[in-house]
């Protein structure tokens, strides 16, 4: 693969003017990008009156300011490992910053003689093509972001491929790092996540910025494949610069007997909106989607999922939990459909919402579609306050307002992270909490 110098990736009219023509990708990922911008040029930009994009603040997706990523230089580089910090102990790691990989620690060399691959995109498409090219972006973005799902594949020119083969088990987690580094500029990032029959593994992708203040534009997509039997879990800790408009669209497909769970943790950005489509495709299927957010200032969260049972004797179960002050939104999207001939569902999903300010606004429209019969399918949304007589608790015991208000959000959050049942990564994501009531 031959490097990519300074002028190459230099794009001075922005990530709109199109994909960078000098990467040495194969010709038919040349082609799919080129195909791919035009359907992004094609697809109308989102208004508030669609549905998918109601209560949303679409016009803060305006993406003229935004470029490519510069070369970074190896100061750059140097500090980016330095504070590539996350977990004690991982089975292999990657960093990213710009879309440029800065560093790998590969997997172990009994996993790689287990047939584990984990390498870049632009290595995994041609050593890996036919898997590649079977999976990567292969379902349709359904929750509203057509046009950037199509963006992303236009640009996407760098991410993550781990493939984990039938019945290898990873006990430690794969962490990921995707950075922001200047002003203005844009990245791409990307995971094609693959297990085979009776595989586990874990992934945390952290997403953050070198300058917390520094404007950015970041359009992830996560392609999860859990095979037969096999165990997935997919943690996201999202804690871009304050100034930075994001989208991540994870799509998820649960084979028979299989289950994969997803935590998302938001905390960074201006405007950040998660897509989450989970597919169960196979009986006995089970897909568990959690999600924390804690926004504070005007930061605005947007969730869109989709639960598709498509297979009988599938298990789905949806927690999301925001905890919202001063001048923030929240806003939530969801639908549990039940396919023609997927009996014997069964489906949850809940959203609970903490206002902590008299201005923060939460907006829930959970919604089921069900098409089969012996099916059991709950949904529900809550949003209030703290309650008076847990604060009137704390403070007669003489813990001042402020930690006690942090005590009880902290208590509410905490429910989610607890249904991972990781210990070490769930400690890492409570610091991150903490850190963030601590700014």
């Amino acid at each position: 693969m031959s490097s990519i110098a300074h002028d190459e990736i230099v794009n001075p009219k922005g990530i709109l003017s199109g994909p960078i023509e000098s990467r040495d990708f194969p010709d038919w990922f040349r082609d799919q990008q080129a195909a791919a911008w035009e359907k992004f040029e094609s697809i109308p930009r989102p208004t508030r009156k669609d549905q998918a994009w109601r209560f949303s603040n679409v016009d803060l997706l305006d993406l003229a300011p935004f470029k490519f990523s510069p070369e970074l230089s190896e100061d750059d580089r140097a500090n980016v490992r330095k504070y590539s910090t996350g977990l004690d102990q991982f089975a292999g790691r990657m960093i990213f910053a710009g879309d440029q990989l800065i560093e790998r620690d590969v997997v172990s060399e009994d996993l790689k003689k287990r047939g584990v691959i984990f390498q870049p995109l632009e290595r995994a498409m041609v050593e890996h093509p036919d898997l590649f090219r079977k999976y990567f972006m292969s379902q349709p973005a359904v929750l509203g972001s057509a046009k950037f799902a199509e963006l992303h594949k236009a640009l996407v020119s760098n991410g993550t491929f781990l493939f984990v083969p039938r019945g290898v088990e990873i006990e430690q987690p794969i962490e990921i790092f995707h950075w922001l580094r200047g002003e203005g500029v844009s990245v791409f990032p990307h995971l094609l996540l693959i297990t085979d029959e009776l595989a586990k593994v874990t992934v945390i992708e952290h997403f953050r910025s070198c300058d917390p203040r520094a404007a950015g534009f970041a359009c992830g997509v996560n392609d999860l494949i859990a095979g037969p039997g096999a165990k997935v879990t997919y943690v996201c800790a999202q804690n871009w610069g304050k100034n930075v408009v994001a989208l991540q669209m994870n799509t998820t497909t649960v084979d028979h007997d299989a289950s994969a769970m997803s935590l998302n943790l938001n905390l960074g950005s201006r405007y950040s909106r998660f897509e989450s489509l989970s597919r169960l495709v196979g009986e006995g299927a089970r897909s568990d989607l959690l999600a924390v957010a804690v926004a504070t200032n005007e930061q605005e969260f947007d969730a869109r999922t989709l639960q598709d049972h498509i297979s009988p004797r599938t298990a789905s179960d949806l927690l999301y939990k925001n905890a919202l002050d001063d001048r923030t939104r929240c806003t939530f999207g969801g639908l549990i459909r039940v396919e023609p001939h997927a009996h014997f569902t069964d489906a949850y999903q809940k959203v609970r919402n903490l206002l902590l300010s008299d201005d923060s606004e939460a907006n829930s429209m959970p919604g089921l579609e069900i098409l089969a019969d012996n099916v059991r399918c709950t949904h529900g949304a809550t949003s209030g306050q703290i309650n008076e007589d847990e604060m009137f608790y704390l403070r007669s015991r003489g813990i001042p307002v402020p930690v006690a208000q942090r005590l009880i959000v902290t208590g509410f959050l905490n429910e989610v992270i607890q249904r991972l049942d990781q210990p070490a990564i769930g400690d890492y994501l409570r610091q991150l909490i903490d850190r963030k009531f601590a700014r």
